[in-house]
């Protein structure tokens, strides 16, 4: 698995004004694969979230020119994540970079990308089960043993 830290940068809001804000790293290190990618993100102390991850140079906007990133979608999570330092690590690849012909295509593919990530989250992480507040502030049962 390959993993990538680093410190969450501003970008040009191009994905939150598409519906799927980004977390955004600088890549330097070409020996990773352009592509889009299922990962996990780490954020914080023992906290790990799944991602959507792209890197490239998204190449619909820019072509080659782009600076290259790691932008990662992180499902679920609405926070303002600047100035901190994330961990992604890389789980598989979806499928590889594109050019899209408008914004609406890449959208729709962006939609099919996050579906892909959550399937595949929920069969490699399954949330736990909800308890209720009595559940979870029950007093369990000890069992004792008595020897004669």
């Amino acid at each position: 698995m390959i993993t990538i830290e680093g410190t969450v940068e501003h970008g040009d809001q191009r994905g939150r004004l598409l519906g799927f804000p980004t977390a955004n790293i600088p890549i330097k290190n070409d020996d990773i694969e352009d592509g889009v990618w299922g990962a996990i993100a780490r954020l914080g102390a023992g906290r790990w979230v799944p991602a959507a991850v792209s890197i490239g140079r998204r190449q619909t906007f820019y072509a080659e020119k782009g600076q290259r990133l790691l932008e990662a979608h992180l499902l679920n999570i609405n926070e303002d994540l600047y100035g901190q330092t994330i961990r992604i690590a890389l789980a598989t690849k979806l499928r590889p970079q594109r050019a899209f012909e408008n914004a609406e295509s890449l959208m729709e593919q962006l939609r099919q990308d996050v579906q892909q990530v959550h399937q595949w989250s929920l069969s490699h992480f399954p949330p736990s089960p909800p308890q209720t507040y009595r559940e979870s502030h029950a007093i369990r049962p000890v069992a004792f043993s008595y020897t004669t």
